[in-house]
């Protein structure tokens, strides 16, 4: 199997203007639109939690796009990110789709 192949669970917890600018559903689109399931969660402290499962390869473009470190850009991305820390580990496989909370 390749490495790219590997299910895996990612959370990264995104920082910057991301709460009430429309980002958890623009993350869903995009976690959806990459076969991704899981959630994307506002914290309290301000931050967006995003929890993805699914190929290893798939949860690294999702990262990639989230933390914006994309060729271009992320063109039509909402509110500004100014950093993203990531966790990677094993599939849980308790999430089903891809919810905004």
């Amino acid at each position: 199997m390749n490495e790219d192949d590997e299910v895996v669970r990612l959370t990264a917890w995104v920082r910057g203007r991301v709460q009430g600018v429309g980002f958890r559903w623009w993350v869903r689109s995009r976690a959806l639109e990459l076969g991704l399931a899981g959630s994307a969660t506002n914290l309290g402290d301000g931050r967006v939690e995003v929890v993805a499962e699914g190929p290893r390869g798939d949860c690294r473009r999702l990262l990639e796009i989230l933390d914006g470190d994309v060729p271009g850009g992320v063109p039509g991305r909402p509110g500004a990110v100014t950093g993203v820390v990531d966790r990677w580990g094993p599939p849980r496989g308790e999430a089903h789709g891809f919810r905004e909370r």
